[in-house]
């Protein structure tokens, strides 16, 4: 008697196999997309400590500003900053370089004018 089963097995395995490595169409619009928005991300990150920045260079004023707060999101950026470097990732490369000169500049700001 022939053992079918054994055929059986081998042709769910290649079908599970297949769909485990099938791109679904939905995913792959949302990670263009994302990767789209990763862009914007990496440029609204900076600007948005350019404010503060302002506030301590051009008006004089750390009334309320932690040194020691924007020297250590300048280490966590720094941090970021080689893990971009390690991982060859563009992105985390280049917000976090800006991150980390502005928030330093905040923090050296502070001392200066405390």
């Amino acid at each position: 008697m022939v053992n079918l089963t054994k055929g059986l097995h081998h042709f769910h395995l290649r079908k599970r196999m297949s769909q485990k490595n099938k791109v679904h169409s939905s995913s792959e619009k949302f990670k263009q997309f994302y990767d789209k928005l990763i862009y914007v991300v990496v440029i609204l990150a900076p600007l948005a400590n350019i404010p503060q920045l302002l506030r301590v260079w051009i008006d004089k004023d750390v009334s309320g500003v932690s040194s020691l707060s924007w020297f250590a999101f300048s280490i966590i950026s720094l941090c970021w900053l080689v893990y971009g470097v390690v991982h060859k990732d563009r992105h985390i490369l280049i917000m976090n370089a800006a991150l980390m000169l502005i928030q330093a500049l905040v923090a050296l700001g502070v001392i200066v004018y405390h």
